[in-house]
């Protein structure tokens, strides 16, 4: 009895141990603790009642080879860094730009990558009031507010977003449901908008603003039931997915304002989205403790993850970690050096995205890929998958492949950093409903700037956007309905349902109730039992507080959770360990401490 407590004791000990290193089939991932960043004064911050601390990267090209910019919030703080990853320790004691707010507090933010430079950049922050600000941080200028005076809306600010290709467009969630197009260049006004309706589905509506002259917001997006969690540009920029406190991941083709596909959670609501790089699949996770995998072609869910105790907070993919699997080793088409690459990893990148363009336009049987993707939540939980070729093509036979993981390196240029050419990677994999091939986006929970049609300028974009609210702002008033709200799930006590309660009528639309209990078992949302249920290739507790950040990067992971804690976990084979640097574990003690008794042995049996 005795023996079985401690062994439960003991189990448990393990259990809650925070893990600063863990394996996958590429190798060995390890926390560096020289590159924490946090506030200067090291203090962890009480989470209780505060607003999710974020993390934003942004390359500014300096000329130094130094040119990746850090940002992100604490309680009422912000700050931006220089971002020294696994080359440097962090500095703390100078941070390149220091904001503290009274009376609200940052929520999110969002770099423009394409107008950052060495002397400028610029960068959105949404509050918990509602407001938007413009800062440049290098600079340390403070450029525009909109909605200062909480006019258009008076609800935090759950996401911000630059559009991307564009320099002056940005996109706003609210936990209101509502979404709102700004133009920086435009005003919002001293008086409260006015809406006429644009276009209107099941669950949304879309409004233009109407006034005498252009202002702010040019769309006001009106989605779903209760918050609007987060949102998520396709990497080509076209489509856009939204995932609400109501359940339902709804995807839009941004342009033409239409519905393309929906989902609904399991239950409770959907915090987090994603897409996959290629933009075939999107991955989202909320209050059901799960991560949903969404097929974009057949607008249906293709498999559920399950491996985390609490709330899922953040999704995202991986695009420097791909499994090539070649249906015959023999059939391989590039050279033998190119073959070693293939297996000892030199020169990964390069191998993997032309070995790709030679299957999809030479071989009949093209290589599949299978994604990585990972997770973080509320339980402290790090969590890694895999979609592999039995769950993307079922009905397929599987072939006899030898699966090989690549863990591409700085020698392919992430599409999104400052002053790459986006259509300059090379990879062949195609977008659906577009055939120009587009970038590998230098991670998901970044602002890609890199589109498929990134070399159009983005005034010529904003100049369609802007004819076409023009154009639809002589539109005749539509029927509308009163919305009916209803009551909250019960275990969304956390989150906080809600409504707008603007005296506009122009924002109400017709909202479908939908009964948990009938769209359970259809397409909408099937039962466990009807769809793949993943795995977890690793599943590690990575801090005290729950986690809020996971961002992948070329040599590293960037996590982050609820203290302020910004943690960086190196590539495998990314860093190397030095003398200085080593961190004693305990093999390496047990290491030293048999080394010691040889040499004792020895002596002992030379005297």
């Amino acid at each position: 009895m005795l023996l079985s407590k401690m062994a439960a004791e003991g189990g448990g000990k393990e259990m809650n141990e925070i893990k600063t290193q863990f394996t996958t089939r590429e190798g060995l991932y390890k926390l560096l603790s020289h590159s924490e960043y946090s506030r200067p004064n090291r203090v962890p911050f009480n989470s209780q009642g505060s607003n999710p601390v974020r993390v934003s990267f942004v390359n500014v090209n300096d000329q130094s080879g130094n040119g990746d910019r850090l940002c992100f919030n604490v309680g009422r703080e912000l700050y931006f860094y220089i971002y020294k990853g696994v080359r440097k320790a962090a500095d703390l004691s100078k941070p390149i730009d220091k904001r503290i707010y009274k009376g609200t507090q940052p929520t999110c933010h969002d770099f423009n990558h394409l107008t950052a430079t060495a002397e400028s950049v610029s960068l959105l922050v949404g509050f918990s009031a509602g407001q938007v600000q413009l800062i440049d941080p290098i600079k340390k200028e403070t450029s525009k507010l909109f909605n200062e005076e909480r006019l258009i809306d008076k609800s935090r600010v759950t996401c911000v977003k630059w559009v991307p290709g564009s320099e002056s467009l940005f996109l706003v969630a609210h936990s209101s449901g509502n979404m709102y197009l700004y133009n920086v260049e435009h005003t919002c006004g001293t008086t409260a908008p006015h809406y006429q309706l644009l276009k209107q589905g099941e669950s949304f509506a879309v409004h233009t603003c109407k006034s005498k002259s252009t202002r702010n917001p040019l769309l006001k997006w009106t989605v779903g039931e209760g918050a609007l969690n987060e949102f998520a540009f396709s990497p080509d920029g076209k489509f856009l997915a939204c995932v609400s406190q109501d359940g339902f991941l709804r995807v839009f083709n941004f342009d033409s304002v239409e519905l393309h596909g929906t989902m609904k959670s399991y239950f409770g609501g959907l915090l987090c989205v994603c897409w996959s790089p290629d933009g075939k699949y999107i991955v989202t996770g909320g209050e059901d403790d799960l991560v949903t995998v969404w097929s974009f072609v057949d607008c249906r869910v293709i498999a559920r993850g399950h491996g985390h105790k609490s709330w899922v907070s953040v999704v995202a993919f991986d695009p420097y970690t791909t499994s090539v699997e070649e249906s015959d080793p023999m059939e391989f088409s590039g050279s033998d050096e190119d073959f070693q690459d293939l297996h000892f990893g030199r020169d990964r990148a390069n191998s993997t995205q032309s070995r790709l363009s030679k299957r999809n336009s030479t071989d009949s049987r093209p290589v599949s890929v299978t994604y990585r993707f990972g997770s973080v939540g509320q339980d402290t939980q790090l969590c890694l998958w895999d979609l592999t070729e039995d769950i993307l093509f079922p009905h397929q036979p599987l072939s006899r492949a030898r699966t090989h993981t690549n863990v591409m390196n700085a020698t392919s240029p992430p599409a999104g950093s400052g002053g790459t050419n986006p259509g300059s990677n090379g990879n062949s994999i195609t977008t659906p409903g577009n055939s120009v091939p587009p970038p590998l986006p230098r991670s998901n929970s970044l602002p890609h700037s890199a589109v498929s049609n990134a070399g159009s300028k983005s005034s010529v974009m904003d100049g369609a956007i802007a004819s076409g609210v023009s154009k639809f702002a002589t539109l005749s008033l539509h029927d509308r309905k009163e919305r009916h709200h209803e009551k909250d799930h019960k275990r969304n006590h956390s989150m906080g349902h809600i409504s707008s309660k603007s005296s506009d009528k122009l924002n109400l639309v017709t909202k479908t109730k939908t009964d948990p209990a009938k769209t359970l078992g259809t397409p909408l949302c099937p039962r466990m039992e009807d769809v793949p249920l993943l795995e977890p290739l690793i599943c590690k507790k990575i801090a005290h507080e729950r986690l809020t950040v996971l961002i992948f990067l070329e040599d590293c992971i960037v996590t982050a959770c609820q203290e302020g804690f910004i943690c960086t976990w190196a590539r495998p084979g990314k860093v190397k360990v030095g003398k200085r640097c080593r961190v004693p574990t305990p093999a390496s003690y047990r290491e030293s401490a048999e080394l010691l008794l040889q040499e004792r042995a020895l002596v002992q049996g030379e005297g």
